[in-house]
């Protein structure tokens, strides 16, 4: 059997294996406001939890980045989400604030290898010109998740309450197993039910265009410490540092925005919370799509990557400042979507840097060391924000301002040229030329 446009059914449930993982990690945030009552919990014992996670988050990011490196792709994507649906259904069975906290740390550890993984992925099944398309996708079924979480989350939680309602939510993972275990049987270059077209398609696109315009693979997989040793993956882990916590601001905090703000309770959360997440998906899918289109007009991936990380932050820098000053929900939860509009067209460029940069086993590697950076920068935040939101959340907002051009700024100053390092290139001098 063969079966033509494999790649993109594999991307389409690494996307949907996206989703599962987003309904799960904001079903803590939309049930706060009612379960923190119940549970006699606040706001500082709301970090509190969100610390482990994002802990958690950090040591699997490299933790699993490895571990595909290790034993694959199929096998990554199994261990991973086994892990977290467990933990999710054991939310069901604790009580205090540190016990909560024991188990989103052990359920980000399994969540935070979604992200590596589908980078990985993404480097295996897609010619360069389409990996940001590929990454797009990806990261619109994160922004999926997020629609679809508050209004799902809400409505299980009125019908069963919030311990049934984990349960159920741990399960999703389990379904979603059947699907991958069937259709991704091995990579590209043996996958049996993979065109001989399709296959040529894939792997001779996977060769990256020189400066001197003649075409050579790009095989330098270096290990951590070599790779590190170059500026090109410190852009990659300087402006996940900085970018990332913006997003995580809305993830983390915007129901407690809304009940904070406007007095919402859990059932009107579900009704505005998804909204700025439509705005993400759509950012995910046209900043990928634009890449693609900008690379088949002749732009060059240097021009291509640069040019939608810029525009993904001039997007967004106003509008976090208008944010700050919206004195009606729906004005800002529609002001959101556009921050995160911007977002994911940014993102989504910086998050193929890695395969731009290197291959094999270092794609996944760096992949993983920018997720962690990405979750320090995220701890940092996540204690900023009951300090400076006990009176107002204009800071919140001009905090996520401020941020952005700092990631836009270390993709220009560290990463220079993108292109593939090569392992001739001085370390001093691997980011090459601007």
């Amino acid at each position: 059997m063969k079966f033509h446009g494999l790649r993109w059914l594999v991307i389409a449930l690494v996307a949907l294996a996206t989703v599962i993982n987003y309904i799960d990690r904001n079903a803590l945030a939309v049930m706060w406001p009612e379960m923190s009552g119940e549970l006699g919990l606040d706001k500082n014992d709301y970090a509190l939890i969100l610390t482990f996670f994002m802990v958690g988050y950090a040591v699997g990011q490299s933790l699993f980045g490895k571990i595909f490196d290790a034993i694959g792709t199929r096998l990554g994507f199994l261990l991973a989400i086994v892990f977290w649906s467990v933990f999710v259904a054991l939310h069901a069975v604790v009580r205090t604030a540190y016990a909560f906290g024991a188990v989103r740390f052990l359920m980000a550890v399994g969540e935070a290898g979604n992200w590596p993984g589908a980078t990985k992925s993404n480097a295996e099944w897609f010619p360069i010109k389409e990996r940001a398309l590929a990454q797009g996708i990806f990261n619109a079924g994160a922004s999926a998740g997020a629609v679809v979480s508050a209004p799902i989350v809400a409505l299980l939680y009125i019908a069963i309450g919030w311990k049934a309602t984990f349960l159920v939510l741990g399960g999703l993972g389990f379904v979603w197993l059947i699907p991958w275990l069937i259709v991704y049987k091995s990579g590209p270059d043996s996958h049996p039910w993979l065109s001989a077209e399709e296959r040529d398609h894939i792997l001779t696109g996977q060769k990256a265009e020189q400066a001197e315009g003649t075409a050579e693979v790009n095989a330098f997989a270096p290990g951590w410490w070599e790779m590190l040793r170059y500026r090109k993956s410190w852009s990659v882990v300087a402006s996940r540092f900085f970018l990332d916590p913006v997003w995580w601001m809305f993830v983390s905090w915007l129901p407690i925005y809304l009940s904070d703000q406007f007095g919402f309770d859990v059932k009107q959360i579900g009704l505005y919370a998804w909204v700025p997440y439509v705005g993400a998906a759509v950012g995910g899918v046209f900043g990928g799509w634009l890449a693609g289109r900008l690379l088949e007009r002749g732009w060059n991936v240097n021009r291509t990557r640069k040019f939608a990380i810029g525009l993904g932050g001039v997007v967004m820098f106003p509008a976090l400042l208008c944010t700050a000053f919206a004195a009606q929900p729906l004005l800002a939860v529609l002001l959101m979507a556009v921050i995160l509009f911007g977002f994911q067209v940014a993102i989504g460029s910086i998050q193929t840097l890695p395969s731009d940069f290197y291959s094999g086993k270092s794609v996944g590697s760096l992949a993983g060391v920018g997720g962690t950076s990405a979750v320090v920068g995220v701890l940092i935040t996540t204690w900023i924000v009951p300090a400076i939101t006990e009176t107002s959340y204009v800071p919140f907002f001009i905090l996520g301002a401020v941020l952005v051009p700092c990631a836009m700024l270390s993709v220009w100053t560290l990463a220079g040229r993108i292109e593939p390092v090569s392992p001739n290139d001085a370390p001093a001098q691997a980011a090459g030329s601007p």
